[in-house]
């Protein structure tokens, strides 16, 4: 069985909630926040998880947005059909020439998705800034799986984290399986691990090269 919260559609009303909360809310940033993309993303995330469940409507059965800062999620929520969502919120500022967020790591989100039940999703949320308030042109809600392998990457940390090459560039799939990305995931995958390989053989024979120079030193601070 999959979520007809997310093939079904509903989803999408839950982002234009978003949106239309955000672009109300106008007296929640001063002037230090709204220069600082690390506080924006902050205040934007807590906005959103004050009204996150309401936002859900009576697809809520459990709602939670109490996370450590390093957790797989921003805010969590279980739906009527029993489905467990993990939600990392996102803000891309659209003046930002570049920008590659890191979205989860590959093994955390192969453990995750072990159970059928779980969803790991997003909230992206695109603004502008008009002194201290925020305008946001585009907030996207959705499973990682609807969004493109065009427009991802492997970045180069632990197992390989799952990373969206330039925010500027957000490609989507609705209604793309699950089992057909996690497929494309391993394709991904049987790219980028040969190439950390040779990485890390040139990175070896590199401190092999020091080592010898080491070796050959005189030890003058014995």
């Amino acid at each position: 069985m999959k979520s007809n919260f997310y093939y079904g559609g509903h989803y999408l009303r839950v982002a234009a909630r978003i949106k239309d909360y955000i672009n109300s809310s106008q007296d929640f940033l001063s002037h230090q926040t709204a220069h600082s993309p690390r506080a924006m993303g902050d205040a934007v995330e807590a906005l959103v998880a004050e009204k996150f469940d309401a936002f859900l409507g009576n697809w809520c059965r459990e709602y939670s947005s109490d996370f450590a800062r390093r957790a797989m999620a921003d805010l969590a929520f279980t739906d009527k059909e029993g489905f467990y969502s993990v939600v990392d919120v996102k803000t891309h500022r659209e003046d930002t020439k570049f920008n590659m967020p890191n979205l989860t790591s590959v093994e955390r989100l192969a453990r995750f998705y072990e159970s059928d039940a779980n969803i790991f999703s997003l909230i992206v949320v695109r603004y502008s800034i008009e002194g201290t308030r925020v305008v946001a042109s585009e907030v996207l809600f959705l499973p990682i799986e609807f969004l493109d392998w065009n427009c991802l990457t492997i970045g180069a940390l632990g197992w390989g984290q799952i990373q969206i090459a330039n925010s500027n560039d957000i490609r989507i799939m609705e209604g793309c399986s699950r089992r057909r990305w996690m497929l494309q995931l391993c394709d991904a995958l049987d790219e980028f691990y040969p190439r950390e390989i040779v990485k890390i053989r040139d990175r070896m024979e590199r401190f092999a090269a020091v080592r010898k120079l080491w070796q050959s030193k005189e030890d003058v601070w014995a």
